[in-house]
């Protein structure tokens, strides 16, 4: 988000999802904490700064501001690369591994994006959004 606000003050330019997603794999070589993410969280983070900076300037909502890591609840997405296996209560999420869950519910259709969230009582919760298929 830096960046992106600094070049936009310096040259009045933005950089697009596709360039912050680019710095991605200099920043792995900088950080090696970065290869221990699931690749598809990470760039899941400039798309939806993307879409922050697109609603603040289309519908004058609020400028995007930095997720503070004071907030007690913590949360990143994990698109694609989760299976749940509902016989077990097992949830395997790629370079995490088998994760011990209760699943509340058993769904049908497509999983498309998990969210895992640390709660400020240290607990961790998953949601997952499922795209259901209704055939007419």
């Amino acid at each position: 988000m830096e960046q992106k606000i600094n070049t936009y003050q310096q040259i009045g330019e933005s950089i697009s999802q596709f360039d912050l997603c680019k710095k991605l794999t200099t920043l792995k070589q900088e950080y090696p904490w970065l290869k221990e993410v699931n690749v598809q969280s990470l760039q899941e983070m400039p798309r939806n700064l993307e879409t922050a900076f697109t609603k603040f300037f289309r519908e004058k909502t609020r400028f995007p501001k930095f997720k503070s890591k004071k907030n007690p609840l913590q949360s990143f997405p994990i698109p694609k690369n989760y299976k749940v296996d509902f016989e077990k209560g097992i949830i395997k999420l790629r370079k995490i591994g088998e994760v011990k869950a209760i699943i509340h519910r058993r769904f049908e259709g497509i999983p498309k994006t998990a969210t895992l969230s640390l709660s400020p009582t240290g607990k961790y919760y998953i949601s997952i959004l499922i795209d259901k298929l209704v055939y007419l």
